[in-house]
Order: structure tokens, then C-alpha cells, then sequence
């Protein structure tokens, strides 16, 4: 984060100060407390179950300096009526100081988000100094804190930007227009939200809608609901994906023993050979999209595959793990809607070793389509696994779909018990399920 004194801060957000309005914040801004770094300042919320503001002692503790809220701590204090306001409004003012020698991503899509966010990073740290999103943070106060940190000598932020509803990404990219936009697909992430695809290919068409003027829009030309955001924008567009008719075409994809994809990007004047440490094929598609992103940057496509082959992807998305007696876990526990479960279960398949055990749990916010999709889910997982393990109440019609191969269990706790009492030598293992069943669990339980 830019230095500001409190002062400063004030005046932006329209805040009371209470305290000294000399003091500097030098560090950026964080919600959590233990999480502030010397010279940083906290922003605190009162929440149903909680106060932040109780907090400013453990965030001092941390190194912080100030506080960002709406009444008085023992830190100096800038009160404001509304702390995400003000915080957006902050954010929005950094990174306007900071426009000029500055270019903004944005990346969204109903899966891939966080994976090609880190990806992108990647690419475009490989050219110059670059600010990209912490695992998942992209709604109204992740996009903001990721905004607040970069700084002077910041030349690429890369923003992951998600939606529960119509209108969640034109809001975010009223406090930044970005320069890229990135959309990678329309699938049925929060369809109890938003109701209809069409709704969901509206909300991601936002990000291309709020583009800057000249800004260019990277989508995924397999996608056709993203391919129609084409409309969206009068600025130049580049496409990603296996189609013949892509600007950056993956080609030659083949897999190796742990399921890692190696392929070949390929642009209408350049090609060049990729091969990602990364588990399952669908991240080639992923790498095309950052890829396609870096051209857009000015990072040419050789120094794009380079750094793609070093990239490392946000904790619990696709993790693989070597455990005892030659088990292989593939922990992919952060989040799961049926396109992502699929695409986990084919990368299941895809690595050597002696029985595959697809440990499933619910996947939220499917609305009507719920009980259909984790039917379809586990009838599609006996395609790719020997044994199909479904935790939890929500996953139970995984079960049901997965028929004779298919076991129900009711927590995390008998998925443990379980998979140790009938994990065998050179067993493969993947842990996926929507963030709320908390399947990290096992999966740290295993490791």
C-alpha cells in the first residue's frame, strides 16, 4: 500500500478521526487482525457474531497502526458509518494514485477463477513487479484488501472477481476498470442465486462490460455464452481454448503418470511447448487463459510458457500429496459445482496407480437442479473411480447415483475412519466438495 497518514485517510472516506492523524499507514489493510503487518492498517466490522473492534488490540499486537471503523478502539481510529464503503472507496483511490504506470486483470468464470488468477500472476510476475489476489478473495471486501496492497513500484494487479448475483462484478469494476478482462466460462456456480445460466452469463459479462477504454477481453472461445461477450466491448479481443478458431490454441495435450498436462500453445505467428506442474487436463485451458492474458500485458508467449511451468496454484485446489504406502491424494477441498467436480474425477482417472476413491461431498447452491446434478455427479464418477465416497447428508444422492460402487457416510469424521481402515498400497485418492463440508479435514486427517 501507498504510504497515507491518517489525515489523509480521513479525507478520503469522509471518516471522524479520532487519534493522531500524523501517524502513517505504511503496510496494507487486513480484516483479520493477527493477519496485520507492521505499519498496516485494520479494518474492523461488527458483525452478528462477532466485533471486529474488540480485535484492535490482537491487530496492534500484529504491527498495526490504525483501525478503519465504525466506532472508537484503543488504536487511532477512523470512524466512518459504513466500513465497506469506506474501505471500496480507499481502495478505488490508491489505485487511481497508482493508474498510470499500472494494469489491471480481472479473471471470472463459474470454475477456474482462483487457479487461473494464480497462473496469470505467474505470467505476468515473470515480466514485472505484480500484485495478484490471495486464494479466493473476490468479492466486495477481497477484491478491495487486494487493491490496497499494491504500490509504487507495482506494474500488473491481477483481481479475481466473483458473483453471487447480477450486479456483484459491475460493482467491483466501479471501484477499478481493468484494463484485461479474463472470462473463462458460464457453469452453474450459485445457480440458487442467480436462477438461470442466462443470468449467470450476465453477471460475468459485467467484467467485460466495465472495461477501460481500450481495454481487451480474453474469453474462452469453447465456451458460447462467453464467446457471445464479443458484443460486450468495442475493444480489441483475444480467444482461448481448444477450438480450431482460437487465438491461443492448446494443442498436443497429453498427460503424464500423475495426471500433468503438457501441450503446446500455439498463436497464429508463434508456438511454443508448455508442460505444467499442475495436476488434471483441464488446467491447459486454464494456462491458455493466462496465457492469452499475458499477450494482452506485452508478455510474449515463450516467457509466458516458461513461467507457467514453475506456477503454483492457492492452497486446496488440486493439491497432490504423496502419502504412506504409496498413496496419492489429490486434495481439491477448497470449493465444488458440477463442472469442477467433473473435471476433478477425469483428473482422478487420469493417474497411474491401483484403486481410484472419489471422496465426494455436497455441492451448495444448485438450487432446483440440486438433487438432479449430485445424482448425475456420482452416476458420472463410476466412470472414473473404483469406489465413490460421499460424506455428509448433501452428498448422500451422490451415493445413490454412483449405485454398487458408491458408499454414504454421514461426516468427516467416518470418511476418516473409513478410507483408513480400506486405503490400500498405490491407492489414488481425490477430496472434493463445496467449501461448507469442510473436507480439507480429511484430507489433513489422511496426510
Amino acid at each position: 500500500m501507498i504510504q497515507l497518514s491518517l489525515s489523509e485517510i480521513a479525507a478520503v472516506v469522509g471518516g471522524t478521526l479520532k487519534g493522531d492523524g500524523a501517524v502513517t499507514v505504511t503496510a496494507p489493510a487486513v480484516l483479520d487482525g493477527r493477519k496485520a503487518e507492521p505499519g498496516g492498517l485494520f479494518v474492523a466490522f461488527a458483525g452478528e457474531h462477532a466485533d471486529g473492534h474488540d480485535y484492535a488490540d490482537q491487530a496492534r499486537l500484529a504491527g498495526a497502526v490504525a483501525v478503519l471503523g465504525s466506532r472508537p478502539t484503543l488504536l487511532p481510529t477512523i470512524v466512518v458509518e459504513d466500513a465497506q464503503a469506506s474501505l471500496q472507496a480507499l481502495a478505488a483511490d490508491v489505485v487511481a494514485r497508482l493508474r498510470d504506470g499500472l494494469t489491471v486483470a480481472g479473471v471470472t468464470g463459474s470454475q477456474g477463477k482462483t487457479s487461473t488468477k494464480d497462473l496469470l500472476g505467474a505470467v505476468l510476475s515473470s515480466a514485472a513487479p505484480t500484485i495478484a489476489a490471495f486464494g479466493s478473495h473476490n468479492n466486495e471486501l477481497g477484491v478491495p484488501i487486494t487493491m490496497l496492497r499494491a504500490d509504487a513500484a507495482t506494474r500488473f494487479l491481477v483481481l479475481e472477481m466473483g458473483a453471487r448475483r447480477v450486479g456483484d462484478i459491475a460493482a467491483l469494476t466501479d471501484l477499478v476498470a481493468p484494463d484485461i478482462a479474463v472470462v473463462l466460462n458460464v457453469g452453474q456456480a450459485h445457480l440458487s442465486h442467480f436462477g438461470s445460466r442466462a443470468a449467470i452469463a450476465q453477471a460475468k459479462g459485467e467484467l467485460v462490460q466495465g472495461l477501460a477504454p481500450d481495454g481487451t477481453a480474453v474469453l474462452n472461445a469453447d465456451d458460447p455464452r462467453v464467446v457471445a461477450m464479443r458484443a460486450l466491448t468495442d475493444g480489441p479481443v483475444l480467444t482461448f481454448g481448444l477450438a480450431d478458431h482460437a487465438d491461443v490454441r492448446v494443442r498436443d495435450l497429453t498427460l503424464d503418470a500423475l495426471g500433468r498436462p503438457s501441450f503446446t500453445l500455439r498463436t497464429a505467428d508463434a508456438s511454443t511447448p508448455v508442460a505444467l506442474p499442475l495436476v488434471g487436463a483441464h488446467q491447459a485451458v486454464n494456462a491458455a487463459a493466462a496465457a492469452a492474458a499475458g499477450l494482452a500485458a506485452g508478455v510474449p508467449l515463450d516467457a509466458a510458457a516458461a513461467a507457467l511451468a514453475t506456477a503454483s496454484l492457492s492452497k486446496w485446489r488440486m493439491e497432490l500429496r504423496e502419502l504412506a504406502d504409496g498413496v496419492t491424494l489429490i486434495d481439491d477441498s477448497y470449493n465444488a459445482n458440477p463442472d469442477s467436480a467433473r473435471a476433478a474425477l477425469d483428473a482422478l482417472a487420469a493417474i497411474d496407480g491401483g484403486r481410484r476413491i472419489a471422496v465426494l461431498g455436497g455441492m451448495l447452491e444448485l438450487g432446483d437442479e440440486s438433487e438432479a446434478e449430485h445424482r448425475a455427479v456420482g452416476e458420472y464418477a463410476v466412470s472414473r473411480a473404483d469406489v465413490v465416497v460421499a460424506v455428509g447428508k448433501a452428498a448422500r444422492l451422490i451415493a445413490d447415483g454412483a449405485g454398487t460402487r458408491g458408499v454414504a457416510l454421514a461426516d468427516n469424521d467416518a470418511a476418516v475412519d473409513w478410507l483408513r481402515g480400506n486405503l490400500a498400497a498405490r491407492d489414488v485418492v481425490l477430496v472434493k466438495a463445496s467449501r461448507e463440508a469442510r473436507l480439507d479435514e480429511v484430507a489433513a486427517a489422511l496426510a
